[in-house]
């Protein structure tokens, strides 16, 4: 793998233990600049002083922990700093002890420790620091019921949501959970991403046998965001007998992804029937009082003190993304207790819409028809054509109330957006999603996921 590649794979990682803001802040530009075989070492490059002092001190474990998880030969890294006209790795490093470093009180939040090498389990990841509220219960009792009786109850066991709703932490938690029952089960966590990585690998090797050993003697095989081998013929094909061996022999498999099985339009049926054998549980959007209670669990953990005003504005303002809420608590405590800078209303303001990346450029109707297309992974031309197929008329009738409660269209305007059609059917589509929305929260579940797409153009 060359350095490049290996560092996508690293990153791919990382961003699945942090959250989303200090993942863009931190490792945006981040390079992996060389690798020296014989000395086992790698040298990351990154912008400037601040970035390479703030990710040696922070980051430094989890970033040797994934590239040893990777490749078992590296042994150590060092961090460079990129500069123009010079190669960074000709620059000398300063031999004084720290040009920077963060307090014992000033630890940041979110503590990253050493990811296990055999499971890549993180162990800050626990059912006991997990916040369990309404939109979160059923995955969490399925988790504690598959943890009580590993490969037994709920098996496979699939857990879906939105970006950044806790599903990583759940699934790292039951890993974690079952390895402290015993040591004796075999078990391994990863990404859908490196399980695709692995086939193209064993394939071009051909080592394909290595990797049926690697996935098939485990006790309990989890996989994150199962959602992107869909479409992906071999890995798919590859995966179905993975699953198959695993199942027939009482072996849990828990699967998570950012909508149900059923609403993954690129994936074999043979795999979608499987997926809903067992249990299938989603996590839905934190309320008010779950977000707040997530805020202060953080900062009780390591004896902060933040303003409860300041942390009920924070609970108010970030209503959708459990990274984000952990983002501004974050930037929260390096401003005030770092910088010594008074929280207000203002500064409060401006950190929040800088995390969360508020967007002030108005949407357009093209946006949301190009969002909708991406989402059921169907053409734009699909949603304009006169099909009646129901993998159509769903995303169309989404298409349509979404062209009115966002953009307020006017219902013959929406008609001409979608091929010309009579302003009725525009109506009758958009009072059909409102009144389902409510009572199906698959529907609800795919029109949120739907938005943030839009939200992120």
């Amino acid at each position: 793998m060359n350095p490049k590649d290996l560092w996508n794979s690293v990153l791919g990682e990382i961003e699945l233990q942090i959250s989303k803001p200090n993942f863009l802040t931190w490792f945006k530009n981040s390079e992996l600049v060389e690798k020296k075989e014989k000395e086992g070492l790698v040298f990351v490059s990154l912008p400037n002083n601040f970035a390479k002092e703030w990710i040696k001190n922070r980051y430094h474990k989890l970033i040797l922990g994934s590239l040893r998880t990777l490749d078992g030969s590296i042994k150590s890294v060092e961090y460079v700093v990129r500069t123009q006209n010079l190669n960074p790795l000709t620059i000398p490093v300063p031999n004084s002890k720290k040009t920077f470093s963060v307090s014992e009180e000033i630890q940041p939040i979110l503590i990253e420790s050493k990811i296990d090498p055999k499971t890549n389990l993180n162990p800050r990841y626990s059912l006991k620091n997990f916040i369990v509220g309404s939109s979160n219960e059923l995955a969490y009792a399925a988790i504690q019921a598959v943890v009580k009786d590993v490969g037994i109850k709920y098996n496979p066991l699939f857990i879906y949501g939105g970006v950044g709703l806790g599903k990583t932490h759940l699934l790292q938690a039951a890993g974690n959970a079952i390895k402290d029952k015993s040591e004796k089960i075999n078990i391994l966590y990863i990404s859908s991403e490196k399980f695709i990585n692995d086939v193209v690998w064993a394939i071009r090797n051909k080592r394909t046998e290595d990797m049926k050993k690697k996935y098939r003697d485990v006790d309990v095989l989890i996989i994150d965001d199962i959602q992107f081998i869909g479409g992906k013929t071999t890995t798919e094909l590859e995966f179905f007998y993975t699953f198959n061996v695993l199942y027939e022999n009482n072996k849990q498999i828990i699967l998570s992804s950012d909508r149900p099985p059923a609403a993954i339009p690129t994936l074999e049926e043979r795999l979608r029937s499987r997926f809903q054998v067992g249990m299938v549980a989603d996590i839905g959007y934190p309320d008010y009082e779950m977000r707040l209670a997530i805020l202060k669990t953080k900062i009780s953990n390591q004896q902060l003190r933040i303003e409860d005003k300041i942390l009920e504005q924070i609970a108010t303002k970030v209503q959708k993304n459990i990274r984000e809420l952990e983002g501004v608590l974050n930037k929260v405590v390096f401003y005030q207790q770092f910088k010594g800078e008074k929280i207000d209303n203002k500064k409060l303001e401006e950190i929040i819409n800088e995390t969360i990346q508020v967007s002030a450029k108005n949407v357009t109707a093209n946006e949301i028809i190009k969002a909708v297309a991406d989402f059921f992974e169907i053409s734009q031309s699909n949603l304009t054509e006169r099909s009646r197929k129901q993998e159509i008329v769903e995303p169309r009738q989404i298409t349509m109330f979404l062209l009115r409660e966002l953009l307020k269209l006017s219902y013959p305007h929406i008609g001409e957006c979608l091929g010309k059609r009579d302003h009725t059917t525009a109506i009758h589509a958009y009072e059909k999603i409102l009144k389902e929305i409510n009572q199906n929260p698959a529907l609800n579940q795919k029109i949120l996921l739907i938005k943030e797409r839009v939200y992120k153009m």
